[in-house]
């Protein structure tokens, strides 16, 4: 399976001067590309090819006084920004078919979007000197901070400047089935909350780290500070990189939550059956902040591609299933029960209930997991590298990648 590995850069007052024109050009012939196919549409016109844009947008416009600034950086950077609209119009496409979730058509970028990003294949020739910089063409040697070792040698690397005004270094790397780990044998059903981040089918509670809430007052100071400089100013971009910073910092701390308590229970556990819960419409709700602030998208992702990654079986159930509804003792469903009530007793056998524990034995077995695992995963499948990078090692290590 491919995993994404992502590392601070630290580049030199010059180096960000490059790495700006890298992403403007980029940006220039995405909209370039962007604007002529629309233009076909709405003439009626065959579809222009990437092999006619790249032609005409990359190679003819370099020999022009107006697109001179062009072959100031690297031409595979531009053809990747080709590649990169290619794949926003399947991806559209492939949204109306059905085939996968629906997007929006690709849109116009603009240089005052806070991400930007830039993209090298081999054929630009990149490396790792011997003195650990990442060697980018026509932007220098970068200061990389290697937190982790690399599973196997990249391909690719993205360049991605975030909307704090950081930026990463992020690769694309390939694993093989060497990573299975040898079975384990428990089964476990996990119920996501709020009270509780997560509550575990053998009776563990997983208390709610509630970043956000706790990040509150420093965001509310940020913000207001930010509210009161002048639209176009300098001071006003130095207060809204303060206020992406904090952003920032409550996103990485929620996000290394998630890591550590994923694979702690993809490692512990032979398989893992979590509830399909209706994000969306529970953020449409007053309990709006709190979901957000819990990530259980971003957590249950991370359950499945490391189950895959590691040889275990994870399993979503329908979020329709009546697990608060039903003894988990004896299967007798005595019907709904208000949010209050955290602890009952079932009218058939007489069990005394902790209502999150019992949901958490009912998402296991409506899995099939109670009983056996026959069926888990020993090899991992092909799944693509996910967009958010994958998990780190609390302590740093030396880097082998070359």
């Amino acid at each position: 399976m491919q995993l994404r590995y992502s590392f601070r850069l630290y580049p030199s007052a010059g180096q960000r001067a490059a790495l700006a024109r890298a992403f403007g050009c980029a940006r220039v012939v995405y909209n370039d590309a962007l604007r002529a196919r629309e233009s076909a549409r709405s003439e009626g016109m065959p579809f222009p090819k990437t092999g006619d844009l790249s032609k005409q947008l990359i190679t003819e416009a370099k020999n022009t006084p107006e697109r001179a600034w062009l072959g100031e950086v690297s031409a595979v950077v531009l053809q990747q920004s080709l590649r990169d609209l290619d794949t926003a119009y399947r991806n559209f496409f492939d949204g109306l078919k059905g085939t996968r979730p629906r997007t929006g058509p690709p849109r116009f970028k603009s240089r005052k979007d806070t991400r930007q990003a830039v993209r090298f294949t081999a054929n630009a020739r990149w490396s790792v000197t011997p003195g650990r910089k990442l060697r980018l063409p026509k932007i220098g040697d970068l200061k990389v901070k290697w937190s982790r070792c690399l599973p196997s040698t990249p391909s690719t690397v993205t360049v991605v400047k975030d909307s704090a005004g950081r930026y990463f270094a992020s690769f694309v790397v390939e694993t093989g089935p060497e990573e299975v780990l040898p079975e384990a044998g428990p089964e476990l059903g996990i119920d996501l909350g709020l009270g509780h981040f997560a509550v575990l089918s053998d009776g563990t509670k997983v208390d709610s780290p509630r970043f956000l809430r706790r990040a509150e007052e420093r965001l509310k100071k940020a913000q207001r500070a930010l509210s009161r400089k002048e639209r176009g100013s300098r001071n006003r971009d130095k207060a809204r990189l303060k206020v992406a910073r904090a952003h920032a910092r409550v996103a990485d701390a929620r996000r290394e939550f998630h890591h550590r308590l994923s694979t702690r229970l993809i490692r512990e556990n032979q398989a893992v059956a979590v509830e399909d819960l209706a994000v969306k419409g529970l953020a449409r709700t007053r309990l709006a902040k709190s979901v957000h602030d819990a990530g259980w998208s971003a957590f249950t992702s991370m359950l499945a591609y490391k189950a895959a990654r590691y040889g275990r079986t994870f399993v979503k159930i329908g979020r329709f299933e009546p697990t608060s509804q039903v003894c988990s003792r004896c299967g007798v469903k005595d019907g709904p029960k208000p949010l209050h009530v955290r602890e009952w007793t079932c009218g058939a056998c007489g069990a005394v209930l902790d209502r999150d524990i019992n949901a958490a034995v009912n998402v296991a077995k409506a899995a099939g997991l109670a009983v056996s695992a026959c069926g888990a995963q020993v090899r991992p499948g092909l799944v693509p590298a996910p967009r958010s990078e994958a998990g780190t090692h609390p302590t740093p290590q030396p880097s082998t990648a070359r």
